[in-house]
């Protein structure tokens, strides 16, 4: 598969990066700053890198595409709309150039809320989208963009992330969340969105995932 990564230099996106390459894909990375792209990253293995503020080159980075996945986000507590803006010019390049499929990292609170959680999950929901107010308002703005776009776009939802190892083994609610929802390592993010290339019934859906 051709695949084009957005956001390579962050966690995430570094991870779906590594396993596609692992995978035989060609892949080409955008990023803000090719500088950051970690030491480990076989750079001769990729099919081209190539900067976010560079707006012909981002067509040319999605055209014929099977799939566009973007870890971008913001790297701190204020999004400064980061999210709902970088986004949006990947679904304007995506729409220029007639390329469909489109993955994007999201948040678990910005779905809805699941089902029959204990209270105790109820109220650590709360106390994080107090905390983190900006960044999900940011993520939610983002998915508006997704939805009001013409891509077959996909919002993949993750609780809080962490550095663990990849196990292939999460639960996944498709325009849900699951219950107890808490973690899930960023390498099985990557892991999902892969999978979920090719699966049709997440399409223009937000898509829960943990362990």
């Amino acid at each position: 598969m051709k695949i084009t990564v957005f956001g390579a230099t962050g966690g995430v996106g570094q991870e779906i990066t590594g396993q596609a390459l692992e995978a035989g894909h060609e892949v080409t990375v955008v990023v803000r700053d090719p500088d950051r792209l970690p030491a480990a990253l076989d750079r001769a293995a990729l099919h081209g890198v190539v900067r976010l503020d560079d707006e012909a080159a981002v067509r040319a980075a999605v055209a014929g595409r099977d799939a566009v996945l973007s870890g971008l986000g913001a790297r701190g507590r204020k999004a400064n709309g980061v999210a709902e803006r970088l986004t949006g010019r990947i679904v304007s390049a995506m729409e220029a150039e007639g390329t469909r499929r489109l993955l994007a990292v999201s948040a678990v609170p910005v779905g809805p809320k699941a089902a029959g959680d204990p209270l105790t999950d109820r109220l650590s929901l709360k106390l994080v989208r107090a905390v983190f107010a900006d960044l999900y308002a940011d993520l939610a703005r983002m998915e508006a963009v997704l939805a009001a776009g013409a891509t077959d776009w996909t919002a993949v939802r993750p609780p809080r992330l962490t550095d663990g190892p990849r196990t292939g083994v999460y639960r996944k609610v498709v325009g849900g969340t699951p219950r107890s929802s808490r973690i899930i390592s960023r390498a099985d993010v990557a892991h999902a969105m892969l999978a979920l290339i090719d699966d049709p019934a997440t399409v223009k859906q937000g898509v829960g995932i943990a362990y």
